[in-house]
This record gives C-alpha cells, structure tokens and sequence, in this order.
C-alpha cells in the first residue's frame, strides 16, 4: 500500500502539472472505485481552477477555485499516470488541462477513493476529524505520545499505527523508525520511557523525510506520477529483511506477526 511518503511524492508530482491549471476534462470511466466517484464530480471539476496542492495523513488533497476539495486515496495499487500514450483499462478517472495535460488515476485493484469535501470543512470531514498530528508538523512531540500512550498496554507499533495517535504512519515507516529509536515493537506503549519516546519522535521524522527524497518505496506496484521507481527500499534497516544482519550490530533480523501485519524488528537493538 502506498504510505505516507508515496503520497506526498506523487502530490508533488501532480503539482507540477496541476498547480494554477483549469481542468478542461474531467472523466470518470467506471462509477467509482472503493466506493461510487461524487455525483457532482464532472460538474463541479470541469472548469475549476486549481488553487493548490496538499496531502493529509495518506488522502492527497487538489484545492479549486470553487471551494471544493478533490480528496484521493490510492488504495492498495493507486498511482497517477502522467501523459500516457494510451489509456488502460484501470485508469478510472482521467483529468485534462486547459494547457494540454492528461492525469489519470490508474487503480488495478479499486481499493482507492475520490471525495469531494467543502474546502473550508476539510478537518471537519470523519475521515479527517480524529487524526492525530502530522508526523512532519510540529505537533507530533514526545508529550504529545506520552499523553496519548499513558496506560496503554497495547503494543507501541500498533498504537503508533493508530491514525487517532499519529496521522498518516504506516507498517513500513513504523518498523523502520522504531529500529532507529531502539524500541521493541510489541513493548506496552504506556511503559515506553519519556527519553525513548524523545528519540522516537526526531527518528520518525527522519525516516518520512529520507522516503519522501529518495521517492518512496517501490512495493510491488508503486511508482511515481512520471513512472519512476521509489528508492528508499534500498536502505531498508529492518522492514522485509528477515533473517539478514542487522546494520547495527550482525544479529539476524526477525519477523512476526502484529495486528494481522508483518514486523520485523532486531531483538538485540530494540529493548
């Protein structure tokens, strides 16, 4: 599944096409994908000016000149097609600039979405209302976990993987930074120290924003808008590395099983 970085990538990729274009075409070719596209969708985005682009949690975020938000979600397979020479039989939703540009939301295994939400009411939206801080904004703080996971005794992974504790985190991203910040990822989140969960903090926004420079992480059937692979796999420390030494200090790399996912951790380095 595209995560975080994979979405803040491809936002900027479709910046760079989008930004201050007028959509010319504006072309649903199936009812929809995970659930049915807006009603409304061609008749409010035909015309419409794009005012900006943004991501909240993993929904990047196109703003318009008619006060309305197109919202998207990749799902399991989504990706954005830019300028394709031809269009596929999963490229669902097509958009085409005054300027000449053709996007097309491409989703093999329709777990995606598209939304329209009322740009003023974006954080009033459910998908939105109860998410936790930003992993890069500032709100994401030691005290900030430490409220949140006081007497939890969940696992500290799960509850990291939590979009109420923090927006946008997924299993990749989680394991990884955790890694970083010696934590045991099934330790009990209440009994995570304040100092552990001091280096936790500055290691998770470390490893988003090395994901987001080197592209994301090609996971099967992710790549960039203009077809480029994701790099950041490349530098994996833990995540699908089981039985492999671990960078730090030669013990093998473990797997097992957390909350129907895959974790892989170094049980020497991560206390």
């Amino acid at each position: 599944m595209p995560e975080l970085p994979e979405v803040e990538t491809t936002v900027r990729g479709l910046a760079r096409y989008l930004e201050g274009a007028v959509l010319k075409r504006v072309e649903p070719r199936r009812e929809g994908l995970r659930r049915p596209f807006p009603a409304d969708l061609v008749q409010v985005m035909t015309g419409a000016r794009v005012t900006g682009m943004g991501r909240r949690a993993k929904y990047g975020l196109i703003d318009t000149d008619r006060g309305q938000t197109l919202v998207f979600h990749l799902g399991m397979s989504g990706r954005w097609r830019i300028e394709p020479e031809e269009l596929g039989a999963h490229d669902h939703l097509v958009l085409e600039t005054e300027s000449g540009h053709t996007l097309a939301l491409c989703d093999p295994r329709r777990f995606g979405s598209v939304d329209l939400v009322e740009t003023a009411r974006l954080g009033e939206w459910p998908q939105f209302a109860a998410m936790g801080p930003e992993p890069l904004g500032d709100e994401l703080t030691a005290a900030h976990l430490k409220a949140a996971l006081a007497g939890r005794s969940a696992a500290i992974k799960l509850m990291l993987l939590d979009q109420r504790i923090v927006a946008g985190l997924g299993n990749i991203y989680v394991c990884e930074a955790l890694f970083r910040a010696g934590i045991a990822p099934g330790k009990a989140a209440g009994k995570v120290s304040g100092p552990a969960l001091a280096r936790l903090v500055p290691e998770i926004r470390a490893v988003i924003a090395e994901a987001i420079e080197a592209g994301g992480s090609t996971l099967r059937d992710y790549a960039q808008p203009d077809g480029q692979l994701g790099y950041f796999s490349k530098r994996f420390d833990v995540y699908d590395r089981e039985g492999q030494p671990c960078s730090q200090c030669g013990a093998p790399i473990m797997r097992f099983a957390q909350g129907g996912r895959s974790t892989w951790h170094c049980s020497k380095c991560q206390k």
